[in-house]
C-alpha cells in the first residue's frame, strides 16, 4: 500500500491536479532555494541591487523549475516543441517576476520605486536590520508567485491533452 502511494505521488506520470500540485511544491521549493541563493549571493558578495539580484535569481530558478517540471510534474505538454514550451513557461515566469518585483518593493532599500515603505519606517524594528528586509519580501513573493505560476502553467499551458485513444475509450465505456 505504501509503495503504491509512493509510486503514485513520486514516480508515475500523472495528470491529477492534486498530485501535480504536491510535486510542484517540491520543484518550487528547489527552484526557490536556487533563486534565493543566487539573489543573496549577488547582493551580499557582489553588492548588486535587490532589483538586479531578483532578476538573476529568477533566471536561475525558472531554468531549474522548467527542467524538473517538464519531466516530473507536467509530463504532457500541449505544445510539442520544447523551445516554444520553454518560452511559454518563461512568459508565465516573467509575469511572476513582475509580481515579485512589486512585492519586494516595499521591503527594498533600493527597489523599483526607491526606498521601500517598510524600510523607510523600519516596520520590523530591532527584529531585523533594514538592509535585510528584502529577504522577507522575497519569502512573501515566493509563496504568492508560486500560486500564480502553478495555476497559470497547469490550467493554461499544461491542461490535460486528450490523446486519440481517450475519446475511443470514453465511447466504448472503458
Amino acid at each position: 500500500m505504501i509503495k503504491k502511494w509512493f509510486n503514485l505521488l513520486f514516480i508515475e506520470e500523472t495528470t491529477n491536479t492534486l498530485i501535480q500540485f504536491f510535486r510542484s511544491i517540491f520543484v518550487g521549493g528547489v527552484a526557490s532555494v536556487v533563486d534565493l541563493a543566487v539573489m543573496i549571493l549577488f547582493r551580499e558578495l557582489a553588492g548588486l541591487s535587490e532589483t538586479t539580484t531578483a532578476i538573476l535569481g529568477f533566471v536561475a530558478g525558472v531554468t531549474v523549475n522548467y527542467i524538473i517540471s517538464t519531466f516530473w510534474v507536467f509530463a504532457k505538454a500541449k505544445v510539442k516543441n520544447r523551445l516554444v514550451d520553454f518560452i511559454a513557461f518563461c512568459v508565465f515566469g516573467i509575469i511572476g517576476l513582475g509580481l515579485t518585483e512589486l512585492i519586494i518593493a516595499p521591503f527594498a532599500m533600493d527597489g523599483l520605486f526607491g526606498e521601500g515603505f517598510l524600510v523607510k519606517h523600519a516596520v520590523f524594528g530591532s527584529l531585523l536590520p533594514v538592509d535585510k528586509y528584502y529577504i522577507v519580501g522575497k519569502l512573501v513573493a515566493i509563496v504568492l508567485v508560486y500560486i500564480w505560476n502553478f495555476c497559470a502553467r497547469k490550467f493554461i499551458l499544461y491542461r490535460k491533452v486528450e490523446t486519440d485513444e481517450e475519446p475511443q475509450k470514453a465511447a466504448s465505456g472503458e
